[in-house]
Parts: C-alpha cells; sequence; structure tokens
C-alpha cells in the first residue's frame, strides 16, 4: 500500500506539472465560460444598438385574383400568417406586378388562379424560402371555410369549427427518451473522448518509462500491481477532476445565466436527476479504469514510442465499436434491441450501453446490479493481469512480442 501511495502521488504531480494538461483544462474552463455567457453578450449589444438603428419598414407580399372577394379574404388570412412582411392587394396587371418584384418595390406575390391554385412570384429564389409550405396550409383553411360557407354555415360557425383547439395531456410511465436524450449524449461523448485521450497517456507513459529503461529500476523496487494501479488511477483522478472541473464550471455559470439561458433544451442538460448522476458515476469510473488498465498493459509490450498506435489499435477499434452501437441505437430511438441487451453484460460495452439503457429505458434493477458485478470483477481481473503483463512486458525489447507469447510467459512466471 505505501508503494502504491507513493506512484500514485508521484504521478498524480506529473500529471498537475504538464503544461498541456493544465493549459488545455484552462481553455476548457474559459470557452465554457465565454458560451455561457453569450446570450447576456448578445443582449448587451442590441441593447446598445436599439439607440442607432431605425425600424425599417416590412418587405411586401402582393396578392392578386380576379375575383375580388378571394383576393380581399387571402389578404386577410395572409397578413396573419405572414407577420414579417406587409401584405397588400396587387394593383394592375401580372405583367405589372411582376416588374414590381424584379425592381425591388415587392419581395414577392401569390397569384390565386382559384382558391385552391396559385402561383408563386420571386426575383431570386432562397433555399430558405418557406412561403408556399405556410400559403398551402393557410389556403387549405381557406378553401374548407368558403366549403362550410356554401353549404349553410355562417362564416363565423366555420372559423369556429376550423380554429378548434385540441387539448391533450401526456403521462409518461418510464422514462422521458426526450429529455434524457442530451445528457445521455453528452456522458457517452464524454467518456469517449476521455479513454481515448488518457488511455492513450497512459499507453504512452508507460512506453516512454520503457525506452528511458527506467521501468527495469523500478520494477525491481516496486510491485507490479502497485505501479499498473497506481498510474491508472493517478490517470483516472487526473481525467475526473479535469471533468469535474469543467462541468462545475458549465453548472455553476449555467446557475449564474439561468435566465439568459432560459431554454428547455439546455435546461434539460443540467437538470440530471440525482440517481442518474450516481450511476453516471460509477459508469465512467469503472469504463475508465478497464481501459485505462488495458491501454497500460499494451504500453509496456511496445519497446519503442512509434509502436504505440499499432500496438493499441485493437483496443481502440473495441471502444469505438462500442460507441458506435450506442448511438445508432440512440439515434434510431430503439435502445432496448438485441444488440444492446447483449452488450449491456460486456464488460468493454456495458459502461455506455447498461447506462444509455438506464438514462432512455426502463431497466429492473437486478440487470444493472449483474452488469456493474460484472463490470467490477472485470475491472479488478484486467486490472491484475494488465500488472503481470506489465512486468513481463518491461523486459521484453525488439519486436513487438505476440500476445499468445506474453500470456504464456505471464502464466509461466506462476
Amino acid at each position: 500500500m505505501k508503494q502504491f501511495g507513493k506512484i500514485l502521488k508521484f504521478e498524480l504531480k506529473g500529471y498537475m506539472r504538464n503544461k498541456v494538461f493544465v493549459g488545455f483544462t484552462i481553455f476548457l474552463v474559459v470557452a465554457i465560460a465565454i458560451v455561457m455567457f453569450i446570450p447576456n453578450i448578445i443582449t448587451a449589444f442590441e441593447s446598445d444598438d436599439e439607440g442607432d438603428v431605425t425600424p425599417t419598414d416590412l418587405p411586401t407580399m402582393l396578392v392578386y385574383a380576379e375575383d375580388e372577394d378571394l383576393s380581399a379574404i387571402v389578404k386577410e388570412y395572409f397578413g396573419n400568417a405572414f407577420v414579417d412582411y406587409n401584405v397588400k392587394v396587387a394593383e394592375g396587371s401580372i405583367d405589372e406586378l411582376k416588374n414590381d418584384i424584379i425592381s425591388g418595390n415587392a419581395e414577392c406575390a401569390f397569384v390565386m388562379n382559384s382558391a385552391s391554385s396559385y402561383t408563386y412570384y420571386v426575383n431570386n429564389l432562397s433555399m430558405y424560402d418557406m412561403n408556399t409550405e405556410v400559403a398551402n396550409t393557410v389556403l387549405q383553411e381557406v378553401y374548407r371555410i368558403n366549403a362550410m360557407v356554401q353549404n349553410g354555415l355562417t362564416p363565423e360557425q366555420a372559423g369556429e369549427i376550423m380554429s378548434v383547439q385540441i387539448e391533450s395531456g401526456t403521462e409518461t410511465l418510464g422514462k422521458d427518451q426526450m429529455q434524457n436524450f442530451f445528457y445521455t449524449y453528452i456522458m457517452i461523448f464524454a467518456l469517449y473522448m476521455v479513454i481515448l485521450l488518457y488511455g492513450q497517456m497512459v499507453a504512452t507513459n508507460v512506453a516512454t518509462e520503457k525506452s528511458s529503461r527506467a521501468m527495469e529500476v523500478l520494477v525491481t523496487s516496486a510491485k507490479p500491481t502497485s505501479m499498473m494501479f497506481g498510474k491508472v488511477l493517478a490517470s483516472c483522478i487526473a481525467g475526473f477532476s479535469q471533468l469535474v472541473l469543467v462541468f462545475g464550471t458549465a453548472i455553476l455559470l449555467y446557475n449564474v445565466n439561468k435566465e439568459a439561458l432560459s431554454n428547455p433544451l439546455i435546461a434539460s442538460i443540467f437538470d440530471i436527476p440525482i440517481e442518474l448522476f450516481i450511476y453516471l458515476i460509477v459508469f465512467f469510473v469503472l469504463g475508465f479504469l478497464i481501459y485505462a488498465f488495458m491501454f497500460g498493459a499494451i504500453g509496456s509490450t511496445a519497446s519503442k514510442l512509434e509502436d504505440i498506435n499499432t500496438s493499441v489499435m485493437p483496443i481502440t477499434f473495441l471502444f469505438i465499436i462500442a460507441f458506435m452501437v450506442v448511438m445508432f441505437s440512440m439515434s434510431s430511438g430503439s435502445v432496448d434491441n438485441t444488440a444492446m441487451l447483449v452488450c449491456s453484460y460486456i464488460p468493454f460495452t456495458s459502461p455506455m450501453a447498461m447506462f444509455t439503457r438506464i438514462c432512455m429505458s426502463t431497466v429492473a434493477w437486478y440487470e444493472i446490479a449483474i452488469s456493474i458485478a460484472i463490470l467490477i470483477g472485470s475491472t479488478v481481473g484486467i486490472g491484475v493481469l494488465s500488472a503481470k503483463i506489465y512486468r513481463v512486458g518491461v523486459l521484453l525489447y525488439g519486436m513487438p512480442p505476440k500476445f499468445s507469447t506474453i500470456m504464456k510467459t505471464v502464466f509461466k512466471k506462476q
């Protein structure tokens, strides 16, 4: 335990003295602060500019129909639907209407061929122009009201029928996937980035010590289990501290700017229930540890730093596959499919798969307990095995050894 404490302390000091680690953490905190204050900054600029900017007239939308009654009712309904336009009835011929659009006197025009048919005129059609979609909806309502009037109803009765409001309520008996989607996605993506970043860092640190022959001295004075667990837990603490600092800053500044950030989408990200937050920590820590142990073991078998990327590629691919399975399942809305059910009990995929199912579905308590128990046992087992591979790997130089050769040597040492 004393050796483990010294190694853990030494590795943590190394992270705290790492300028890249500290600089990147500061950059993330500053970036989060800027993002959280953007609404206030925009509001401040808008308030300063309000006194200098004079209101401009709304662009003109023309309505034309040979039937004056039709043009009048279309103008009335379009005036309510197109609030960003000054809707007017066109005077003159269609050719004059086109000239008004070309010259810029009007932005667009609707020429009504009948109550259910029109031609839309515009000079340059923007890819974001949604006027025809709005017009289709409005004209459907106009047509139905006219049909009701022709069948004996008064315009008031027809309008009351068309404007009826449907009242509805939703009672969720399980989980609200839309509400939980965003912080689930953020957790999965954060786990993905941290494992790849810090796992690679663990492997690189181990390979660096091996290439400098420092491990040959260390391995004779400390137990390999203490060294492996000390290095991995140090990287876990450093990574988790970085995330706590970044997300803690985000939560603090969100509460400071809560009024400016009054958006249901943003609120759903920060209003994570406490039980899901506990599951997040459990699966995050265990998921990080199991991959960090594997990265550390692989790093000890690499003779040169140049071999690290090639050596860790199988682990990286395994993790990417797990990430893609979870992402595709979340996007499809079916987080209880066969692939996710299987991945929930495989220790290399369960940190993401089971947490996603807990957030976005109803999972029995015993399923969660079994998944966590398998993950804890696998993490300890892989940690001990990684320590044994570490002791053997530090003494292997030259070409990277085969996995089967390493395992034979490990068990022969027993």
